[in-house]
């Protein structure tokens, strides 16, 4: 009964058939014809013909009301795809780890809300297992981390490749004869420790000193264990950790090596009691993804945090 309404809504404003016909470039018995098909579909006449100047029925003050009301959400609907295009509205919850919530995500959120202040974001910082689950739950809608999720399950694209690094108190004697093989913080800040002729620390050097390592289901972990049985030995496990961080911070204070991600350098603050060394092999190499939940609807705040992030 809504079809066709510009025409009633024309007479309604010009309070005239010959005007409202003029403004829609129709004849006027066309749109005489078209507003009594509405009123038939109505049941009732929507203008009161006996008036002059015209006016509207009951029925008809309801039926331009609910019009109007159609107008306005479309007008609304309108405003909102082109806001939404510019990115002036819309919301992102982002997930990470310890690390990533500290050295990266927040960076990255910065370059964003830069760009596009009135769009709101998130940051929730969980275990890979617990962002896992609110990725597969909608609780969030990307989560950035090193583990590698269940490709049938999660969409994901490559923010970066990260490096293992070893990081071992600086009053440990062992470092003394592995001068050689020792970084700067600048070196692994600018990545030229990456490059091919900068050799990899004999990693059976360290097989009598105690290690801070993570705990057996984290990625890290795996690799370190992985990078030393490499190497000919087993780690003398001092303590086992949830955070990579703080296996870092009890580094600094002395007590062991520990493996670290030269994003916590590259991003973060070195400290002048810790000497650095490059790992070699395969598993000191590793990449570092967004995940979002395959087959879920990618909004437009998600595609344009993507494109600029990655």
């Amino acid at each position: 009964m809504f079809q066709g309404m510009e025409y009633v809504y024309e007479v309604y404003k010009e309070k005239s058939f010959s005007k409202a016909a003029q403004n829609l470039f129709i004849s006027q018995p066309s749109l005489s014809a078209n507003v009594k098909r509405i009123e038939k579909k109505v049941g009732y006449p929507i203008f009161d013909r006996s008036t002059k100047p015209m006016g509207l029925t009951e029925c008809g003050e309801k039926y331009i009301q609910c019009v109007e009301k159609m107008h306005a959400a479309e007008i609304e609907f309108s405003n909102f795809v082109n806001d939404w295009i510019g990115l002036k509205t819309g919301s992102l919850i982002l997930g990470g780890s310890s690390l990533y919530s500290s050295w990266i995500l927040p960076q990255l959120m910065g370059e964003f809300s830069r760009k596009y202040p009135l769009v709101k974001l998130v940051l929730i910082e969980e275990s890979t297992g617990k962002l896992e689950e609110l990725l597969q739950t909608g609780g969030v809608d990307l989560v950035l981390d090193n583990c590698i999720l269940n490709p049938a399950v999660f969409a994901s694209s490559i923010y970066q490749e990260e490096k293992l690094l070893l990081a071992v108190p600086g009053h440990f004697t062992v470092n003394e004869r592995l001068q050689a093989y020792q970084l700067s913080a600048q070196e692994i800040r600018n990545g030229k420790f990456r490059e091919d002729h900068t050799p990899g620390v004999p990693l059976e050097a360290f097989r009598e000193e105690p290690f801070i390592m993570l705990k057996p289901e984290n990625d890290t972990r795996e690799r370190a264990v992985a990078l030393c049985e490499a190497h000919g030995f087993t780690p003398n496990i001092l303590f086992e950790l949830d955070q990579q961080q703080t296996a870092y911070h009890i580094t600094c204070s002395g007590l062991g090596i520990s493996f670290i991600s030269d994003t916590l350098i590259a991003r973060g603050t070195d400290n002048p009691n810790v000497v650095y060394y490059k790992l070699d092999g395969e598993n000191s190499s590793r990449k570092l993804y967004f995940y979002w939940k395959k087959g879920r609807y990618i909004s437009r705040v998600m595609e344009e945090f993507l494109r600029m992030a990655v």
